[in-house]
C-alpha cells in the first residue's frame, strides 16, 4: 500500500482513448491507496466507457459539465479545485494535452485545472506517431516548464496494431508515481484514536452534570495528524465543532458511552490520545421527569465512571497512550501522578485558570485552557519534559504532535 495516498483528495480526469478502460481499474487502486476519489469525464470520453461505471467504482456522481446547477452556485469547477490535493488525467490524450498547454478553460476538467492549486499529473495515451510528433512535445514541455508532472507514456504493442511509445503506464505505476507526490508524514499511515470534549451525565431529561471543554484542543490534535498522514478516529462528546476532513467522526453523550466507544475500536489503534474532559462521576439514578424546584435542598448520589485512559493503558497490547491533566493548581506535580498511576507513555498537562491578570496583559495575551482557541503545555514522560508555550491550540498540536511521533518510534523500535 502506498500510505502517502492516504487522506489526499484524488481528482481523476478521464478524456476520449481507448485506454480509458484502464481508468476504471485506476479508481479502485487509487481508493486501495487510501485516496478519496471523485471522476471528471470529458464529453468524448463518454463515448468509450459510461459515467456510471466510474459512479459505481468510486461511490460519488461523476462530473462531467462546467455549468452544474446542481453545483454550489453553480460554480463546480472551483468546489472541485479547492477540494483536490491532486488532479491526475489519464489517460491523456493529444487534444486534452494542447487544451491544457494553451489554457483552455471551455470544459469542466480543463477550468478544474486551471482554477486549482493542487499538484496536477498527466499520463499520456495516444498513438505513436501522435506522441513523436513536435506539436506534442512542445505541448509537454510548456506543461512540464508550468509544473505539471508527465507520467510515462509506456512502450508496445498498442490498440491501432502498431508498435511503438505511447501506450498509458499500468494502474500500478500511476498509483506509486502519484504517491512519489506526497512526503510522508511523521505519523504516516499510523492509526490514532483521539477523544475530545466534554461528557453530559444526565440528571433528568433537561439537567446533566458537565464541564466547559469546548473539545477545540482534540480537533485541533486531530487535524495535525491527519496532516501528518494519520488515519484519525475521533470520539466527540456534546460540542459544536466541524469534522475534520478524512477523519472518522463517532459522537457520543455520556462517560459510559465514550467508553463503549472507545474500547469496541481500541485493538486496532496504534495510538491513543485522550483529550476529553470526562466526568468522573454520573447520577447514581436518572430521573425520569424534570425534577420540580422546591425549597427542600437536593441531595443527587454518585457513581464513578469507568476510567477511560486507565483502562487503555492497562491491555494486554495497549497503543501508545498520551493523556491530558487539566489543573488548577500544582499542575506538573498532578500531572506526573497520573503519569505514574496510569501507567501513560506521555502526558501534556495545562492549567486551565485565566492567563490574563491584568488590563495590559489582556492586549498581548488571550485566556488559556477551557473554551478558548489559545493554551499552554507542559509535556512530560518518564525521562523527560518539554514546554510548549502559550499559543494557539492548533500550533499547540503540530508541535505536541512532533513530541509523540518521536516518543512512539522511539518506543517501537527498542
Amino acid at each position: 500500500m502506498n500510505a502517502s495516498l492516504h487522506n489526499k483528495n484524488i481528482i481523476l480526469g478521464v478524456c476520449g482513448g481507448i485506454a480509458a478502460y484502464k481508468s476504471a481499474d485506476l479508481v479502485r487502486r487509487l481508493q486501495d491507496a487510501g485516496a478519496q476519489v471523485r471522476v471528471i469525464m470529458t464529453s468524448a470520453a463518454m463515448e468509450f466507457i459510461t459515467p456510471l461505471t466510474f459512479q459505481a467504482l468510486s461511490g460519488y456522481p461523476v462530473h462531467t459539465d462546467l455549468l452544474d446547477t446542481e453545483a454550489e452556485a453553480a460554480m463546480g469547477h472551483i468546489e472541485l479545485a479547492r477540494w483536490a490535493d491532486l488532479v491526475l488525467i489519464a489517460p491523456a490524450t493529444a487534444n486534452s494535452l494542447a487544451r491544457l498547454a494553451s489554457g483552455r478553460a471551455d470544459d469542466l476538467l480543463c477550468a478544474v485545472c486551471l482554477a486549482s492549486k493542487a499538484k496536477i499529473a498527466v499520463a499520456p495515451a495516444m498513438n505513436h506517431v501522435m506522441w513523436s510528433a513536435d506539436t506534442t512535445q512542445n505541448n509537454l514541455h510548456s506543461l512540464s516548464e508550468s509544473g505539471v508532472e508527465i507520467f510515462g507514456p509506456d512502450a508496445g504493442l498498442q490498440a491501432c496494431g502498431e508498435v511503438g511509445e505511447g501506450r498509458l503506464l499500468d494502474t500500478e505505476q500511476l498509483v506509486h508515481a502519484c504517491s512519489n507526490l506526497f512526503s510522508r508524514g511523521l505519523l504516516q499511515g499510523l492509526k490514532i484514536m483521539i477523544t475530545a470534549g466534554p461528557t453530559f451525565e444526565p440528571i433528568d431529561p433537561v439537567r446533566y452534570i458537565g464541564n466547559r471543554s469546548s473539545g477545540r484542543m482534540g480537533f485541533a490534535i486531530a487535524e495535525a495528524a491527519i496532516e501528518q498522514g494519520a488515519i484519525v478516529s475521533l470520539i466527540a462528546g456534546p460540542v459544536h465543532l466541524t469534522t475534520p476532513q478524512h477523519c472518522q467522526r463517532t459522537d457520543v453523550e455520556t462517560a459510559l458511552q465514550m467508553h463503549q466507544a472507545v474500547m469496541s475500536q481500541i485493538a486496532e489503534q496504534d495510538v491513543f490520545i485522550a483529550t476529553a474532559a470526562v466526568a468522573d462521576y454520573r447520577p447514581h439514578q436518572v430521573q425520569l421527569q424534570k425534577i420540580k424546584k422546591t425549597t427542600d435542598k437536593l441531595n443527587i448520589s454518585l457513581s464513578p465512571n469507568p476510567d477511560i485512559l486507565k483502562e487503555v493503558a492497562a491491555l494486554s497490547k495497549p497503543p501508545f497512550t498520551l493523556g491530558f491533566a487539566a489543573e488548577t493548581e500544582n499542575v506538573k506535580d498532578h500531572a506526573l501522578l497520573k503519569l505514574k498511576n496510569k501507567k501513560l507513555n506521555m502526558i501534556a498537562a495545562n492549567r486551565v485558570a485565566h492567563m490574563v491578570t491584568t488590563h495590559e496583559e489582556s492586549q498581548t495575551k488571550q485566556d488559556s485552557g477551557f473554551n478558548s482557541e489559545y493554551n499552554a503545555l507542559q509535556v512530560l514522560w518518564k525521562d523527560g519534559e518539554l514546554i510548549l508555550e502559550h499559543a494557539r491550540k492548533t500550533q499547540l498540536a503540530r508541535q505536541l504532535l512532533t513530541i509523540l511521533a518521536n516518543r512512539y518510534y522511539e518506543k517501537t523500535s527498542t
